[in-house]
């Protein structure tokens, strides 16, 4: 129960306020995020392969490493 409501508010954030995925899309014709899959996609897909617990702890840790000097690049769960 928990885990679906993880993941459909992760789907609400991204048809609302993602600039890589929402409406704000227009105004980030390259996107935004540095890193493929976007962390919100990344978030989405770890909490529905591992649960909510190991998922919510790989999209910490993901979003932690989002930040100006970082590298990006891809990266799969």
């Amino acid at each position: 129960m928990i885990k679906k409501i993880a993941l459909a508010l992760i789907k609400i954030y991204q048809k609302t306020l993602s600039p890589d995925h929402g409406l704000l899309q227009g105004f980030f014709p390259y996107g935004a995020c540095k890193y493929h899959p976007t962390c919100s996609q990344y978030s989405y897909e770890a909490i529905n392969k591992f649960g909510i617990l190991k998922g919510a702890y790989y999209s910490i840790k993901r979003v932690i490493r989002c930040n100006p000097f970082s590298n990006g690049g891809i990266e799969q769960i």
